[in-house]
């Protein structure tokens, strides 16, 4: 629901500024995806597919302007993988989809929450389909990570949540939720494949566009039409989810993403702030417990990955002549 990973990591981080700059790049990205959400939730009625469709079209104009400025915007659009972009346009926004119509069911924090799941199902993913090879030490953050998962969804789920458990609409944006974070994580897998042959800025605007165009397609479904108030909010999402794209692709020039990653569970302090002063939403005790295993499960992940990386790039210099 915050970030999305359009932006490969460029490598170690040599240039002005360093990891420092990176971190607060990442951290204010982070501070505008978390504003797009609470803006979207604020606008209360508009039905999901008329969000992504707002998100991603006034995410353009500030990515376009990043482009130009940077003297990218001929090559924004120069791919070898149209097939490529297509798919991942229809994981992403039936991904965002879910995920906003969630925002429209349950708690920010909680929303927010559920879909830290996405790294750790990537793990699992990446294992049963690619055949990657996923140590031991993975497998269990990663199961661990689950459980906190489950905990945040059980009295969504089970018989002790109020009301008739699937009838509930609660329990309806919990599945929405977890659904979400399941093709996020196959979002962000067939962007792993991109990276080999497309650039990031052709991966950020054609996804945009796509999504926009896509997202159209649900208008026959129930779209309404927006008061000045909600349109205000709408336009203003799209705008901060595309600036906050951009922040977050920045931020991977200064740093590398094992270093800068941790710094993605920020949203939830921020959405718990933010529900709390928009919404008047208290976060429970289950979300809570929950979401700190998801968020420990998540950097230690991240961690075990870095250390990974540096043995290798030691190996190869004991083997280099």
């Amino acid at each position: 629901m915050t970030s999305s990973p359009n932006a490969a990591s460029t490598g170690p981080a040599q240039r002005a500024g360093g990891p420092l700059r990176g971190i607060v790049l990442k951290v204010v990205s982070v501070g505008f995806f978390v504003v797009m959400a609470t803006l979207l939730k604020a606008t209360e009625t508009i039905p999901a597919g008329q969000l992504v469709f707002f998100r991603c079209l006034f995410a353009i104009p500030p990515v376009l302007i990043y482009l130009a400025w940077r003297r990218q915007l001929r090559t924004a659009l120069h791919t070898r993988d149209p097939k490529g972009h297509i798919v991942r346009a229809f994981i992403g926004v039936a991904s965002m989809g879910l995920g906003f119509f969630a925002l429209t069911r349950l708690p920010l924090p909680e929303t927010t929450a559920i879909q830290y799941a996405a790294p750790l199902l990537i793990v699992v993913f990446s294992a049963l389909l690619l055949k990657e090879r996923v140590h031991l030490f993975r497998w269990t953050a990663v199961m661990v990570g689950l459980v906190g998962v489950v905990i945040i969804l059980w009295p969504r789920l089970t018989v002790f949540s109020a009301g008739t458990p699937m009838d509930d609409a609660t329990t309806i944006g919990a599945l929405a939720a977890l659904a979400s974070a399941v093709l996020s994580a196959f979002a962000m897998m067939q962007v792993r494949k991109l990276v080999q042959t497309e650039r990031t800025e052709a991966i950020v605007i054609y996804f945009f566009i796509s999504a926009s165009i896509l997202s159209l397609l649900t208008a026959p479904f129930g779209w309404v039409w927006p008061t000045p108030q909600q349109a205000a909010l709408l336009i203003g999402a799209g705008v901060a989810g595309g600036v906050g794209q951009l922040l977050m692709t920045s931020c991977y020039r200064y740093a590398d993403m094992s270093v800068i990653a941790p710094f993605e569970y920020v949203s939830l302090i921020l959405t718990i702030i933010l529900g709390f002063v928009v919404f008047a939403e208290v976060p429970t005790l289950t979300m809570i417990i929950g979401a700190s295993i998801i968020v420990l499960s998540g950097i230690a992940v991240i961690l075990r990955e870095h250390y990974l990386g540096l043995d290798r790039v030691k190996a190869r210099e004991a083997n280099t002549p």
